[in-house]
């Protein structure tokens, strides 16, 4: 019966240390954004390659609402969630108090980005296979559940933590480079890819909002050319982390305060902001903006999403996938996969 808990994402206010670890996510955000030189140029300005789903099968689009979905409309398969074609266009061209805020995992990328960080560091010697194989089945049941659980991925980022211990900051930027080439690259959704290309096309900033280490969703917003990254900050003495944190993991409440302290430093105006977020832990963060989207949403999400007339986007293949909130590859066999995978890995590396 505890297994039942995970699919229920829980409800909970913002605490001092959510305040504490948005407002952290939010000064390590500008620092990084604005000590950093922009690497589009070195991307790209178009999506990135899809990842395996895509590539078996059309989009699953939501219709095209936004200047961002008429590029997917042509792919679109089934009728719309929403039918919003007599709105103005959005986002609005030159409208410098607007932004743009992408939740990660199964948002923007297929798959939970600290679990991919971890298979790269096992790749590493950073740790051993039975390591390797928790972090495979945490990787399997985030597919398979489709939701995340609190508790869930608070024991993998114990995990991130006591093997990240003692290491240089740079050293795991370095690192980190090199994974998200490894296994990350081809897992980006190209339909939420072009959503947040549209806004940065109208001219309005573009933020990563995501519970994976701060350092590993900054990587990943330059190569995908955004602005930069809010995620949660591992405490550092000197470069050299201390194995703990500034707060809490930047997860539900948190986020939604570190979005609002982002606005406040940047001069946003929320209600002219946009949120994308497949999970139902993202409602405090999509509720605070006046343009929230369920993007490949969880069960939990579409309903509330749909009760409150907030658009919908699915990226995912198969219609059922999108009816029922689960991954299109997910499934019975995607456990055993993974933990096969994982061992045959280590086999490998003998």
């Amino acid at each position: 019966m505890a297994a039942l808990g995970w699919l229920t994402p829980r409800r909970r206010s913002a605490t001092a240390r959510s305040v504490l670890a948005g407002e952290a996510a939010a000064e390590a955000a500008r620092t990084s954004a604005h000590d950093t030189p922009d690497t589009a140029a070195e991307e790209g300005p178009g999506p990135a390659s899809p990842g395996p789903a895509e590539k078996s099968g059309p989009t699953d689009s939501s219709g095209p609402a936004d200047s961002a979905d008429s590029a997917e409309s042509t792919e679109s398969t089934g009728s719309a969630d929403s039918t919003d074609s007599a709105e103005p266009e959005f986002p609005v061209v030159g409208d410098e108090k607007a932004a743009a805020f992408f939740d990660l995992d199964n948002t923007v990328m297929q798959g939970a980005a600290l679990f991919h960080f971890g298979r790269g560091l096992y790749k590493r010697h950073f740790f051993r296979k039975r390591e390797l194989v928790r972090f495979a089945w945490q990787q399997a049941w985030f597919r398979l559940a489709g939701v995340e659980d609190p508790e869930h991925m608070q024991d993998a980022r114990d995990s991130a933590l006591s093997i990240v211990k003692g290491h240089r900051v740079s050293e795991l930027m370095s690192i980190g480079e090199e994974i998200y080439d490894e296994y990350m690259a081809e897992r980006i959704w190209p339909g939420t890819r072009a959503l947040a290309q549209a806004h940065l096309d109208a001219g309005q900033k573009v933020w990563l909002v995501t519970a994976a280490p701060v350092e590993t969703a900054t990587i990943i917003a330059r190569r995908l050319g955004l602005t930069g990254a809010l995620g949660t900050v591992a405490e550092s003495i000197g470069g050299v982390y201390t194995g703990k944190l500034v707060g809490e993991p930047l997860h539900g409440p948190a986020k939604a305060e570190a979005v609002r302290a982002l606005a406040t430093a940047e001069n946003l105006d929320l209600t002219r902001c946009a949120a994308y977020s497949d999970s139902a832990n993202d409602i405090p963060m999509l509720s605070i903006v006046g343009h929230p989207y369920a993007v490949n949403p969880d069960t939990h999400l579409r309903k509330h999403a749909r009760e409150r007339g907030w658009r919908l986007r699915d990226y995912r293949t198969g219609r059922k996938a999108a009816r029922v909130g689960i991954p299109a590859a997910a499934g019975a066999g995607a456990l055993a996969g993974a933990a096969a995978a994982a061992v045959a890995l280590h086999r490998r590396r003998r």
